[in-house]
């Protein structure tokens, strides 16, 4: 499970929202064709299975339903876990839904397997103008757009102001010097050796802080970790070995702990510092009540000062289904619901999906919009997340992207649990990487 994917359920960023945006109730469409008095329905297949991301689908779902006789929309969902499976084993069955949020790694594989549209012109066009870059090339496949970015999550470093200042750091690290500095001068220990506080927080608990921090930090040293045609890793070379040289002295030296559970550990003042994506904000802030105001975001550090900033964007995207039988009504729908504003307060308006995501405590990749809904009065924590997306870097999407996580995330944590040193580590990577993304073309 992804660490934004786990974060969505625990948000709780509020925002001031219109009614028509968050109320629900209105009955389910019945199925239909399309002819007078029976109208199309679609279908929309997604995770916001419960809580307050199915209400803040349901919201806009319903005022659709409200104003739309001849197309009808309704909502099915599944947890995260499932969620790949479901797309495939229905498209199998025949029974895909017509409009799909996947999480955009997937998108490679579901493109290869036939099951998402490309985006037609006029929406590739409209993709094109209103979001960043790493959104875009987040829901794109081979330089094809498949759909609208949603959800759009960069990674920035949290830090812990109280643990600096009583290690008499003035300010956040800015580079990768700095960062070991700051990690090792910010760890303490009992007398009998005992971690009290990590300096900087490695942990196994997720992808979003094992695989993701890793390569938020080979996206900042100026590596990547695919090759441009994504047919073999990129991450054995310099950037790749700094990264994992970086990590392994952090984790020998005892300044970072593996093993612990990094959210927990962060929101009691036991890291001092870790890298993590923008949706953490809205949890940290509802768990930590009055403590929030220890922490700081900053961008994430890079290899020396003067380096082009760079970090990881992951995210999802809505996009039409190859089996759809109303393609044309399932764009519709979809430009509906991304590209036209409404008013969100006095004299301002944002789409109805960034409203959406701000609701639950995320961006999209619409900066403008960000800008509007967080506002002046708005956490600055955010600001590093939402300047970000004018420079991160999209995770790589692939055909086999996902395996190709996996094998990465098991091979990082044999590196830091000591099974592994940096050479067996790169080499390990490389050869099981490729031989899977070869597999997978």
């Amino acid at each position: 499970m992804t660490g934004s994917a786990r974060g969505l359920s625990r948000r709780r960023f509020a925002l001031a929202l219109p009614s028509a945006l968050l109320a629900a109730g209105c009955a389910a469409p019945h199925r239909g064709t399309g002819r007078p008095g029976d109208p199309i329905v679609l279908t929309v297949l997604s995770h916001y299975a419960s809580g307050e991301l199915k209400a803040a689908l349901q919201g806009p779902v319903d005022e659709w339903n409200a104003t739309h006789d001849r197309v009808k929309v309704r909502t099915k969902a599944v947890e995260f876990n499932d969620l790949l499976t479901t797309f495939m084993v229905r498209q199998a069955a025949g029974q895909g839904a017509d409009i799909l949020q996947p999480y955009c790694l997937w998108n490679g594989q579901l493109v290869r397997a036939g099951v998402l549209r490309p985006a037609p012109p006029e929406d590739a066009a409209e993709i094109t103008r209103g979001y960043g870059a790493a959104a875009v090339g987040s829901a794109s496949v081979g330089g094809e757009i498949h759909g609208y970015p949603t959800e759009a999550q960069t990674y920035a470093l949290y830090y812990n102001r109280r643990l600096l200042r009583e290690a008499d750091i003035a300010h956040p690290p800015r580079t990768w010097r700095e960062l070991e500095d700051t990690a090792y001068r910010t760890t303490r220990r009992d007398r009998y050796g005992n971690t009290l506080v990590q300096g900087f927080g490695l942990s196994t608990y997720d992808d979003s802080t094992t695989v993701g921090q890793t390569l938020a930090l080979l996206n900042a040293s100026g590596g990547t970790f695919m090759s441009r045609d994504g047919r073999s890793t990129a991450i054995d070379s310099p950037a790749g070995r700094a990264v994992l040289d970086l990590e392994h002295r952090l984790v020998s030296r005892g300044a970072s702990a593996p093993g612990v559970n990094v959210y927990k550990a962060f929101q009691s003042g036991q890291v001092a510092m870790v890298i993590s994506a923008g949706w953490w904000t809205g949890s940290l802030k509802a768990q930590m009540g009055d403590a929030y105001r220890d922490v700081g975001v900053a961008p994430v550090p890079v290899p020396k000062l003067g380096d082009r900033r760079a970090t990881l964007a992951t995210g999802f995207m809505l996009g039409v289904n190859t089996s759809s039988q109303h393609p044309r009504e399932a764009w519709e729908f979809l430009r509906w619901l991304n590209t036209e504003k409404v008013s969100v307060r006095k004299g301002a308006a944002a789409t109805r999906m960034s409203a959406l995501q701000v609701s639950v405590g995320s961006l999209t990749g619409r900066a403008d919009d960000m800008r509007t809904l967080l506002g002046e009065g708005g956490d600055p924590n955010l600001r590093p997340f939402l300047d970000a997306l004018g420079y991160a870097v999209p995770e790589p999407n692939v055909p086999g992207a996902q395996q190709a996580k996996s094998l990465l995330r098991k091979n990082i944590e044999a590196l830091w649990t000591g099974q592994q040193s940096v050479d067996e580590s790169l080499r390990t990577i490389r050869r099981q990487v490729d031989q899977e993304v070869s597999r997978s073309w």
